[in-house]
């Protein structure tokens, strides 16, 4: 393993087991709960939004190390972000799952952030399911809200 995968599994162990945002808001707007049939993961995820920014986004959930690393992350990137931005992340989450290895632009995973350490399961089409569980959540539980995220601009 290279140094570099290393780093990536590193990143994955360290939100799996110290998990960023764990903990429902009070009075969520908005509230989701997923799972996965092919792995048994679940998530809880609440949110509240202000003015067109996510103000308050927490979750509790159980399963493997990539689902509660994937919404650990997506907590930090999502967390008081504005709607316009949390759709691009999410746009960019879904295109990293989806390459099934082939690799996205540098600035896609500069965005990324340490969600950039997912690259790797994208390989692995029953294990992206486990990735995109948070993110499948945070749209449920803002439509939940009655919230439509915009159109992605590029």
């Amino acid at each position: 393993m290279n140094e570099l995968d290393q780093l990536y599994q590193q990143v994955i162990l360290d939100h799996s087991r110290e998990r960023h945002g764990e903990g429902l808001p009070a009075d969520p707007a908005g509230l989701s709960h997923q799972v996965n049939p092919t792995c048994g993961d679940e998530v809880d995820l609440g949110l509240r939004v202000e003015d067109g920014r996510l103000v308050a986004v927490g979750w509790k959930g159980e399963g493997c190390s990539i689902s509660q690393a994937s919404i650990s992350i997506m907590h930090d990137l999502i967390d008081g972000a504005d709607l316009a931005t949390v759709a691009r992340l999410s746009r960019d989450f879904d295109e990293l799952m989806h390459s099934r290895g082939r690799g996205v632009d540098g600035a896609v995973l500069d965005a990324l952030e340490d969600a950039a350490a997912l690259e790797g399961v994208s390989k692995y089409p029953n294990r992206v399911k486990c990735a995109l569980l948070g993110w499948m959540a945070l749209k449920d539980a803002l439509a939940q809200a009655g919230i439509a995220l915009p159109a992605v601009e590029d």
